[in-house]
């Protein structure tokens, strides 16, 4: 696969030899993270649902499946962007100046890669249904809708958080003669977070968490600076666990990294369900809907 599941770790507990499974638990796990470290004004139900939430984070990756391959074309350019092939041109705010600027400069759009709309758009079906529960804050049929909307966001917020999920050197450096070098990061960077053997409660410990002053102005934002680490990344590169398991000397430079990408993980995808929830505040429902009604 292109993209795989973004996972990197925040407390060295032990070092030694990794669990397997590499790539089982991390949006899981982050995810957990992000719903304990949220304030209270957010509604208890879902304050309460993180295994719930954690449990649709997984569905992005699940839903790339060879035997659905209509939903799996669909979703695979949703976890990316290649942002070096937009030659310096600005992100456009919506997903179809997106793919008029990628018709201009004469390349695939599902090459570039769509995961910062992706991540606005699921956000924002989110804020619609927290405007139904703000209505209807008794019915189960709504609660499990986010819930599930927000396992979505808590995916595509966490890959974008994945330096290498934006950039086209995402799985190693491509050379002019054709070559790879460091081919495999991709991997070894995702499998991080059960290397090191991550708690969620530590991850949610001392979190500020705010909403976002613009949805999409801030998502952008989020691209352009995890963008620029992707050099950091790359001078961990022979630092970084192996995935084929041993024993791995501690570096604290891959302690450090591993560390602030999963908190900063965790905080983005919490702001997000903050910002939907602040956002459901201004929402008028069309007034055919009648829930309560319907959904008996």
């Amino acid at each position: 696969m292109k993209r795989f599941l973004f996972a990197v770790g925040a407390i060295l507990l032990v070092i030694g030899t990794p669990v397997w499974g590499w790539w089982s638990n991390g949006h899981g796990i982050l995810t957990q993270a992000a719903v304990k470290a949220l304030p209270e004004e957010m509604p208890a139900f879902f304050r309460a649902g993180e295994g719930m939430i954690a449990h649709c984070a997984f569905d992005p990756d699940i839903s790339k499946n060879r035997g659905t391959p209509y939903v799996r074309g669909a979703e695979h350019p949703e976890h990316y962007l290649d942002l070096e092939l937009l030659r310096g041109s600005p992100l456009p705010k919506s997903r179809y100046e997106f793919v008029q600027l990628c018709a201009e400069l004469g390349i695939k759009p599902e090459t570039v890669g769509f995961v910062p709309y992706a991540l606005a758009e699921w956000t924002e079906r989110l804020a619609v249904a927290f405007a139904e529960h703000r209505k209807w804050p008794d019915s189960p049929f709504i609660q499990q809708k986010c819930f599930v909307y927000a396992g979505f966001i808590a995916h595509y917020a966490q890959d974008m958080c994945q330096p290498l999920h934006l950039t086209v050197h995402f799985n190693g450096r491509r050379q002019a003669d054709g070559s790879t070098l460091n081919r495999g990061i991709h991997e070894k960077v995702d499998a991080l977070i059960e290397f090191f053997a991550l708690d969620p409660n530590e991850l949610a410990r001392n979190q500020e968490i705010a909403p976002l002053d613009d949805l999409m102005d801030d998502i952008l934002k989020q691209v352009k600076t995890v963008h620029a680490m992707v050099e950091q990344v790359y001078e961990l590169a022979d630092s970084l666990p192996s995935t084929r398991g041993g024993e791995w000397t501690r570096v604290p430079k891959v302690v450090d990294f591993a560390t602030e990408r999963a908190r900063e993980s965790a905080r983005f995808t919490a702001a997000l369900y903050l910002t939907a929830w602040k956002q459901s505040e201004k929402i008028r429902l069309e007034g055919w809907l009648d829930r309560a009604n319907f959904d008996k």
